[in-house]
Parts: C-alpha cells; structure tokens; sequence
C-alpha cells in the first residue's frame, strides 16, 4: 500500500501508470512513473541495437519490466518476479529517488544505508563537490 502522502504527491500520474523494474546497481526495485519511462526510453531506443554492447544492454536493462496501476484501495500489485529478485520479505521500504521510487526489503535498505554512511562525504564530495552548475544552483 502506497502512504497517502505519497500518493498524493503522484496524484498527477496515477491515471497514467507506472512500471516497475529491477534496480541495476542495488536489489531493489524502481518504480517509474509513465511519463519518466517514456522519456528514459527515448534515451535508450537511439542506441544502435547493431552494436552488441548496446543490444546486450538493453535486454537486460528492460528484463522484468512489467506496467503496474495502483488498485482502489491503493495498493501496487509486486510480480512475483520481481518481488524475488528484491529479497522482499515482510516489511518494505519506499524511497524516493528524485524522479523515481526505489522499492526495497526493509532489511536491505538498511544494511545499504549503512553501507553507503562509511563513504557518504569522499562521495558527496566526488559527485557534487566539482560540479560548478549545481554549485551555482545551490547558492
């Protein structure tokens, strides 16, 4: 069940579905509202699909992509597949991730935080420190 916050918050994209899909770096799953999808696979469909490496790319980007609606009641439907794939046990958590929602076991989600605190300044530092645009923005 979506929190009512945050289902308010996607009000305008809730008649127009999402899809979820296999996270690429970490075992959750992500869930796109369409019109991000959209445009992301605007990006993917100018890859040349007669290079391999775009070919082999794709295949496995869009593996387990399945279109989902939440129900009356609020309620996301997780295939069985995916639901496998995210190690999701009893609890979950929803993380916003910008434009998407990341999808985890609760368990996970936590160890990944934990992970992620031991490194969190030096990458900060590396993503944000140089980047003059989002300096200016931020100032």
């Amino acid at each position: 069940m979506l929190p009512s916050q945050l289902k308010k918050q996607l009000n305008s994209v809730l008649e127009e579905g999402f899809v979820l899909k296999r996270a690429v770096f970490q075992p959750c799953l992500e869930l796109y509202p369409m019109s991000e999808w959209n445009m992301l696979m605007g990006k993917v469909n100018k890859l040349n699909r007669f290079v391999k490496k775009n070919n082999d790319f794709i295949r496995r980007f869009t593996a387990g992509v399945k279109m989902v609606e939440l129900d009356a009641s609020g309620r996301l439907l997780i295939p069985k597949d995916l639901h496998s794939f995210a190690g999701i046990s009893k609890e979950v958590v929803l993380s916003s991730a910008v434009n998407i929602v990341e999808i985890w076991d609760k368990d996970s989600y936590e160890k990944a935080i934990d992970d992620a605190t031991v490194d969190f300044a030096q990458l900060a530092e590396d993503v944000m420190g140089n980047d003059k645009d989002i300096l200016d923005e931020l100032s």
